[in-house]
């Protein structure tokens, strides 16, 4: 038994405070880690149950590796807290912005999955050649996986999953089972107490037996011991043992059968109720018993935390799900961890700490809090998340630009942004979680109005970090596409097309690009939008030529350049009228270009716009020159 060592620079979650046992598969890690296959980089497999341990141990590995990869060591998920796939390309961005390389192009499209994903591509540039550890996290399927493999032997890729990953040769998983008795018997006597566990060494070996030696539900019956101070080792056996083989827990106010002329009570937490437990199931059964044993307050915090994005919150999102006042809501969050029923998870931008669902009880929990708090409690909840994730990333636009005015009344104290280095750094590192939290409420569709203002509040804010990528920017405003379609408001669905059609045109997919200018020109058409029309008339004719057709780019030029010159726009008109000139130019329909050039030059005079006028004047001379040499080509001839 050891205590976690020192942190290691990198991106690595924090392991557990006591790691004991798993040496022969540490040793086998380590063995492997040297083994070269062509066609990718080394691939190391822990396999195991949930609440085996498993994602402990490869952390443990690669921190006890990381100085040998001094390029980087990245950590990253492949499954939602729900168990669900991530796509390839999401991790792929992720481990991208652990790099800190740009993720350019990587637009999500339902085409892009697997190697096709240009953030995945990225991915694998990025590592070649680079000494990186990636500890991929929960792998579904193999084809998770290959996207993100380099063919470089440098890198050294450790993936943990529940089961088999066929597809891949020359990996021998190492596959983990319970703990050696004495070694559960070491993390018991580590997490409850050695004196404790040392009184009653038959005792704890049975409550090792009941857990079947896994880690989790040895932890979280230590968590049951710690608030049981006066229950003895053999009551947590026997309770867990009790708790295996029924599918109903006992009523709290049940006494045991008299033993020796006494009646022995459960042991002292009071439950919130019956809670099914999984025939045969220890760790089921553990948690099910320490959740009983919370406080009211605890215990709700605990089930409030599966609504906070991607299960991770920190003092300002912890708060704000249960409604109480910051020091009330970071006592309730270190008496959670300490009970193994939360994991902490880094720290935010001020340094406070991190926390995160364990993804082992998040199916758990959310069973229970679908069970136990009121619909409109959780509405409440959801939505003081979203008005305080508001005021957040407002404040935070306030002190990253001056100008933009002041920001909305400050926090509390404890949970006030203050400085734009902090801003910044917040931003940065909450981007998932507040894209998260976005896209959650959208997609339940109960709370649009204070979904949209974060929307509104990130696309302001975001681009102010410098690490705005496309694809972010891509989701935001996809997300105000599906909340203007449910409220049937065209002119705001036209508006979100055009910003989706100005991305993918900056990303140079230029048929997607039009296909959404299409959509906007209908739904501008459809409330007289004449300023959206024009935009996307525009837009369709710019993608037009940048396909290589400038027959049709001329025609919806023309299209574009009749409405401003309806609208008195002046600037558009002239930049139309060169644009028009140009599509003439490249059928060589010389005579079209000359006349829509001058077009042009007439009224930039008119506006005074001198640099305008010098770029149209070179692009006449360039005409000019054209001509000169088709002349002398024919003379020639």
């Amino acid at each position: 038994m050891d205590a976690r060592p020192a942190p290691v620079p990198g991106q690595l979650p924090d392991g557990p405070g006591l790691f004991v046992g798993r040496g022969a598969e540490l040793a086998v890690l380590a063995a492997a880690r040297t083994k070269v296959v062509a066609g990718r980089c080394p691939l190391l497999v822990v396999a195991g149950r949930p609440g085996s341990g498993r994602t402990s141990l490869a952390v443990r590995f690669a921190a006890s590796v990381a100085e040998e990869y001094p390029d980087g060591v990245l950590f990253a998920r492949l499954s939602a807290p729900d168990g669900s796939r991530v796509a390839p390309g999401t991790v792929a961005r992720r481990l991208l912005e652990q790099l800190g390389e740009p993720a350019a192009g990587a637009l999500p499209t339902g085409a892009e999955e697997g190697e096709d994903d240009p953030a995945c591509a990225a991915v694998r540039a990025a590592v070649s050649g680079r000494r990186v550890l990636l500890v991929l996290d929960d792998a579904r399927d193999s084809g998770q996986l290959w996207p993100l493999l380099a063919t470089a032997p440098e890198a050294l890729v450790v993936v943990t999953t529940a089961g088999p990953l066929t597809g891949i040769e020359g990996i021998d998983p190492v596959i983990l089972g319970g703990l050696s008795q004495s070694a559960s018997v070491d993390l018991l006597s580590g997490l409850v107490g050695g004196t404790r566990i040392s009184c009653d060494p038959v005792g704890a070996a049975g409550l090792a037996e009941s857990c079947a030696c896994r880690p989790t539900a040895l932890r979280l019956m230590a968590g049951w011991l710690r608030a049981a101070p006066k229950a003895a080792v053999t009551d947590a056996a026997r309770e867990l043992a009790l708790a295996v083989e029924v599918r109903t827990p006992p009523k709290p106010d049940r006494l045991r059968k008299k033993r020796k002329g006494k009646s022995e009570p459960i042991a002292e937490p009071t439950p919130e109720g019956p809670v099914p437990v999984p025939d045969g199931d220890p760790l089921g059964a553990a948690f099910t018993l320490l959740h009983r044993s919370l406080p009211a307050a605890e215990a709700r915090m605990l089930r409030m935390l599966t609504l906070a994005p991607a299960q991770s919150a920190d003092l300002r999102t912890a708060s704000a799900l249960v409604g109480c006042p910051a020091p009330e809501a970071a006592t309730l969050l270190q008496k959670l961890t300490e009970r193994e029923l939360l994991d902490q998870d880094g720290e935010s931008a001020d340094g406070t700490p991190r926390y995160r669902v364990p993804g082992r009880l998040y199916g758990r929990l959310v069973a229970l809090r679908e069970e136990l708090d009121r619909p409109s409690e959780l509405e409440l909840a959801r939505a003081r998340l979203l008005e305080r994730l508001v005021r957040l990333v407002e404040s935070a636009r306030a002190l990253l630009d001056s100008a933009a005015g002041p920001g909305p009344d400050p926090l509390p104290g404890p949970l006030r942004l203050r400085t734009p280095a902090q801003a910044r750094i917040w931003l940065t590192e909450q981007r998932g979680q507040l894209l998260g939290a976005v896209g959650d409420a959208i997609g339940r569709a109960d709370l649009d109005g204070s979904a949209g203002r974060l929307v509104t509040a990130l696309l302001r804010a975001l681009p102010l970090t410098g690490q705005a990528a496309p694809a972010d920017l891509y989701e935001l405003h996809g997300l105000v596409l599906k909340v203007a379609e449910r409220s049937g408001n065209k002119r705001r669905t036209a508006a979100a097309l055009l910003n989706l059609g100005d991305l993918q045109a900056a990303a140079g997919r230029w048929e997607p690009a039009a296909e959404r200018y299409r959509a906007a020109l209908e739904q501008g058409r459809e409330v007289d939008d004449e300023v959206a029309c024009a935009r996307a008339l525009e837009g369709v004719a710019e993608s037009r030529r940048a396909l290589g057709d400038p027959v049709r780019a001329a025609d919806w030029y023309g299209r574009a350049l009749e409405l401003r010159q309806g609208l008195g726009d002046h600037p558009a008109e002239a930049r139309l009228l060169a644009r028009t000139a140009e599509a003439h130019l490249a059928q060589r329909r010389f005579e079209e270009a000359e006349r829509e050039y001058r077009a042009a030059l007439a009224v930039l005079r008119r506006l005074g716009d001198e640099r305008g006028q010098w770029a149209v004047a070179a692009a006449l001379e360039h005409l000019r020159g054209l001509v000169e040499a088709e002349r002398g080509r024919a003379t020639s001839e």
